[in-house]
């Protein structure tokens, strides 16, 4: 199985350590480094960034957000990035929540399958370098041109097919993945949960399982390391009624903990919203290990169908990026 590593978003890691670590997982030999974006840091600029500073390693977006980009818009970044990178550069594409969906972006929410059936379908053609004609945003006060033609996209990818993944959690939204993407990025709650996609059998599938990783010779303190950053996702994406982790959580037996590190997020107060998440709940959302268990931890999500993993560094971060790359070498 490969290893990666995902160095996430500003502020959980500044631009500084986002090279440090990219570099340092380029120089030991991992699979790829991963970006993000939230409501703050985007990934396409980043992603550059470490183009320029990387020169073996891949490159992904886990994920760039839908309602973020025309579909044309996200081809041109994907484009330029493919050739900044000499072909390294793998698409990772998402929904987000209607919190930052419709709070953040002003793009309503709904019709998630087939919005993102249609977003791919368009990034495709055009990095495939069709001729693209996007349909109208009507507004009768200010009628358009006429004048819109369809263009081909100018830059032309190194990849002759540049892989697509999706960030999906639900079973409809995960079946759609297998048939229209070349990988797939769950935010693992449950090894169980890997076994919830069928891959394609006529063309190569990626399940990339993303996870925070610690590791400390004392467990419950590798723990302790990852838990802020369970606690973020349980805890600010989303309201109450709506936190598709949470979902996630509770569709896998770990609801009642989940739920109330949301309720203490809300009432703003994170520790307290950290130290209610379980150790059984740590334990299936995230790896925590000591360093002669790492390679068997790793090794189970290989025996529950992840084909790559995705490690979001926490606690000592160089270490645990150091040690994930002894396991990739030693396998």
């Amino acid at each position: 199985m490969r290893i990666g590593v995902f160095v996430g978003y500003w502020p959980w890691f500044g631009p500084d350590e986002q090279v440090q670590l990219a570099v340092l997982a380029d120089e030991q030999g991992l699979d790829s480094v991963w970006v993000a974006e939230a409501w703050g840091q985007d990934a396409v600029s980043v992603l550059g960034l470490l183009a320029g500073k990387t020169s073996r390693i891949g490159l992904g977006s886990a994920l760039m957000q839908i309602p973020a980009r025309k579909p044309t818009a996200t081809a041109m970044a994907a484009a330029s990035i493919d050739v900044i990178s000499g072909g390294r550069f793998r698409l990772g594409l998402g929904l987000s929540g209607p919190q930052v969906s419709e709070g953040w972006y002003g793009v309503p929410f709904g019709r998630g399958l087939s919005r993102t059936r249609e977003y791919v379908d368009v990034v495709r053609r055009a990095l495939d370098r069709e001729r693209i004609e996007m349909p109208l945003e009507i507004d009768p006060a200010h009628p358009a041109t006429g004048l819109g033609k369809p263009l081909k996209l100018l830059a032309q990818p190194v990849q002759d097919h540049l892989p697509i993944y999706l960030g999906a959690t639900g079973p409809k939204s995960i079946a759609l993945t297998a048939e229209i993407a070349d990988g797939w990025l769950p935010f693992v709650i449950e090894k169980s949960m890997l076994a919830e996609i069928t891959p394609p059998t006529d063309r190569p599938f990626d399940i990339a399982a993303c996870l925070p990783v610690a590791v400390d010779e004392d467990v419950a303190a590798a723990r302790d390391a990852v838990r802020p950053w369970l606690a973020f996702y349980f805890g600010a994406m989303g309201t109450p009624g709506k936190n598709f982790y949470v979902e996630l959580a509770d569709r896998h037996g770990h609801g009642g903990a989940a739920r109330l590190c949301q309720e203490r997020w809300l009432e703003r107060d994170p520790a307290g919203a950290a130290a209610a998440l379980t150790d059984e709940l740590v334990d299936a959302a995230a790896l925590a290990s000591r360093p002669a268990d790492l390679g068997a931890r790793v090794a189970e999500y290989a025996d529950a169908g992840a084909t790559t993993l995705i490690a979001l560094p926490c606690g000592d971060r160089r270490t645990t990026v150091q040690e994930l790359a002894r396991v990739h070498a030693a396998a």
